[in-house]
């Protein structure tokens, strides 16, 4: 297969997604009328029996967007509890959004070079392990243990904003090697320590950093610390307001 039909294949099914992502929100009706298909046809393409051709997809894409776009989706699902803290839980026990928001990235950092995805234990993984297979290329996850069976490691030691605990994050020495570049990858950025972190990793490792990617972006305190010395994207695809109480 070449490149474009693969292209046009990866696009096919992207399309699929956003429209069973739709589907949690309207009913067969509703996105009958939006779209101008039979309901009959919209099944058909949300149980995976058959994929639509590729101008009808571009048609079906566009109007998706404005029904399901991965920020306004975002948006929905953010919740705050009475002391302020984020619950992220519906965002990343669900598929089809994730799969949504991997698709995000081959617009945000297309003709950028990728080699390798990193990203922090636990919550970023989901997401990562999306991008990196739509992308085929190898995924890496910082850990803030060392395991046992790898010989060396290479780590990164930081304080936490507002903690007065020292966290450090290990990876095992040789994933990333001079010439790599990464796209570090996170479901939420709050202060940027974490993600700072991943990026001293990849510099240490003799790499460089691709861009950073996040889901969400609580107030813009982490801007201080990512954007000043970055000479790469930093792409967010919601900027949520920081709750206090």
């Amino acid at each position: 297969m070449s490149e474009s039909h693969l292209d046009d294949l990866k696009f096919r099914l992207m399309v699929i997604d956003m429209l069973r992502l739709a589907k949690k929100s309207y009913t067969y009706r509703e996105l009958s009328s939006k779209t101008k298909l039979p309901m009959t046809v919209l099944s058909r393409y949300v149980k995976g029996h058959v994929l639509p051709g590729s101008s009808r997809a571009r048609k079906i894409g566009r109007i998706l967007e404005n029904l399901v776009g991965i920020e306004s989706e975002l948006r929905r699902r953010i919740k705050f509890d009475k002391y302020g803290y984020f619950d992220n839980t519906s965002i990343l026990s669900d598929p089809f959004l994730l799969q949504r928001a991997s698709q995000y990235v081959f617009t945000k950092f297309a003709g950028r070079r990728i080699t390798k995805i990193l990203t922090a234990a636990v919550d970023g993984i989901p997401l990562a392990t999306l991008i990196s297979s739509n992308l085929g290329i190898e995924l890496i996850i910082a850990k803030k243990t060392k395991e046992i069976g790898v010989r060396t490691f290479i780590e990164e030691t930081f304080i936490p904003e507002g903690s007065a605990m020292v966290v450090s994050l290990y990876i095992p020495r040789g994933l990333i090697r001079r010439g790599d570049s990464v796209l570090i990858v996170d479901d939420v950025i709050k202060s940027g320590e974490t993600q700072s972190a991943m990026m001293n990793l990849v510099y240490k490792a003799r790499g460089e950093v691709a861009g950073i990617y996040a889901l969400v972006a609580i107030g813009d305190r982490w801007k201080k610390k990512l954007k000043q010395t970055a000479t790469f994207p930093v792409e967010v695809v919601l900027t949520q307001r920081a709750r206090t109480i």
